[in-house]
């Protein structure tokens, strides 16, 4: 693996434990999904998890279709310092969400149009899978070139086995990981977020 340390995210997440565990095993962010998903919480059980979070770690709120005004309501009272935007989304969006003081990751399909790769002035791109939450591995070599040169993470399909290699093929400055650390769907295990976690780190 490359020299670089990875950006590890580890997403989903809705006990003290789960995200006690990222944190100690250096997770960079901790996402808290406030969109209608078999992982979603409310903003105030995301405040009260991201109130665990230390200094230097991300807290990240993540969306799908809400518009922004929604989107700055929830994670305003989800106390994040980061959203997440997914969807049909303009460069607007992602200036609005900083000027509110945010850092944002936007989230786009491998198979997107080529403008949505486009540098809209998001802290980090995120590249997902064609189909986003199915939890299948894709072809992540196939992006290397869409995103060259930009700090963004390959999402999708990914476990604590295969996350180096995609790390390695896509050249991704690091990882997003949401149902490739659970036991079942919308349950995280805290062993496979451990291992996840040390792999993309190169432990």
């Amino acid at each position: 693996m490359s020299d670089h340390v990875s950006f590890v995210k580890v997403c989903g997440l809705s006990t003290a434990n789960d995200v006690q565990v990222a944190v100690q095993h250096g997770a960079d962010a901790i996402g808290f999904v406030l969109t209608t998903s078999a992982r979603e919480v409310s903003p105030q059980q995301a405040a009260q998890l991201a109130a665990l979070v230390p200094e230097g770690v991300a807290t990240v709120a993540v969306f799908h279709t809400e518009d922004l005004p929604m989107v700055l309501e929830r994670a305003t009272a989800a106390k994040v310092g980061w959203v997440q935007l997914h969807g049909k989304r303009t460069a607007d969006d992602v200036k609005l969400a900083h000027d509110a003081g945010f850092k944002v990751i936007r989230a786009v399909r491998r198979d997107a149009n080529p403008e949505d790769f486009a540098d809209w002035g998001e802290d980090l791109l995120l590249i997902d899978a064609s189909v986003p939450g199915s939890g299948k591995s894709w072809d992540y070599a196939a992006v290397r070139e869409l995103a060259a040169g930009r700090q963004w993470l390959v999402a999708g399909g990914l476990t604590p086995q295969n996350v180096v290699e995609a790390l390695e093929l896509s050249a991704a400055t690091g990882a997003d990981v949401s149902s490739g650390v659970e036991s079942s769907r919308g349950i995280k295990d805290p062993e496979l977020i451990a291992r996840f976690v040390d792999a993309a780190k190169g432990a």
